[in-house]
């Protein structure tokens, strides 16, 4: 596929049903870890009375937790419809009164010159579904104010992500039939690692996991196998890139290297410009 075929809408990956599931499981303990990993990346109240940009803001629960660090305003987009729905739903319930808003679009027409620009612009997890990852970048970039900070989460490269790439587009056409039994493979041989490895594949609970980030495993179980279009970087990469732009690195998490056969976790970055 060519990258504007790539980059619709309707090549893309259903996230928002996932979202609007997940709000089921939202509460105030995955809220409080979801802020805790919001300051991971903002920390010493940097998020204090700014203007925070989230870019594919999906269930909205990274929006609610910049508006519970203090942020003055929190704007989401996202491309689905439903994840636009399960932000509007999350911040009624738990942040109403708040000085936020929430609307449907691509990174790709986001436009300064109509909202303005944001003192901090966060997107994790995203830039790498949507078809042109280095060009969503831009368009970020873009977004932020002079001296403003960016936030964002890409897959690591790994030798797999071709694999990955394969596996992904098929997941994401597949009917729920399908989807499910396949979700219980990867699951399965995730555990049959673990057990090879000596550790007990059943001592890492949903609620453990929870405290990483506030998300849910079997949430982003569905949303790491269907996640198409699907790109990735290396640090090097990305280093190239905030340097083509004018961005300096502030702050960084490189998760370990492996070979990604069982999938690849995210590396953020935290520039400013």
């Amino acid at each position: 596929m060519t990258k504007n075929e790539l980059t619709a809408r309707e090549a893309h990956f259903e996230f928002g049903e996932n979202w609007l599931s997940f709000l089921d499981v939202v509460t105030e303990e995955r809220i409080a870890a979801a802020v805790r990993s919001l300051e991971k990346l903002f920390p010493d109240g940097e998020l204090q009375g700014k203007r925070f940009l989230d870019i594919g803001c999906g269930s909205g629960l990274s929006m609610l937790a910049a508006l519970r660090s203090g942020a003055a305003e929190v704007v989401g987009v996202d491309i689905d419809e439903s994840s636009v729905e399960a932000s509007r739903q999350c911040l009624n319930k738990f942040a109403p009164g708040e000085k936020w808003s929430v609307s449907r679009s691509s990174v790709f027409d986001l436009d300064p010159a109509k909202s303005g620009r944001f003192d901090v612009v966060h997107s994790w997890g995203v830039l790498h579904h949507t078809g042109d990852m280095w060009k969503a970048l831009g368009k970020a970039v873009d977004m932020m104010e002079d001296h403003g900070l960016l936030a964002i989460a890409l897959y690591k490269k790994t030798p797999f992500c071709g694999l990955w790439r394969l596996e992904k587009r098929i997941y994401s056409r597949s009917p729920a039939a399908i989807q499910a039994p396949l979700r219980w493979l990867y699951v399965l041989a995730c555990k049959s690692r673990e057990l090879a490895a000596g550790r007990n594949p059943f001592k890492k609970q949903n609620d453990d996991y929870g405290q990483y980030r506030g998300m849910s495993r079997s949430h982003d179980t569905h949303d790491w196998l269907g996640g198409y279009p699907y790109e990735s970087a290396s640090p090097e990469e990305v280093y190239a890139e905030f340097d083509r732009l004018g961005l300096y690195m502030v702050r960084e998490n490189i998760t370990l290297g492996g070979t990604g056969l069982f999938g690849t976790a995210c590396d953020e970055y935290v520039a400013g410009r």
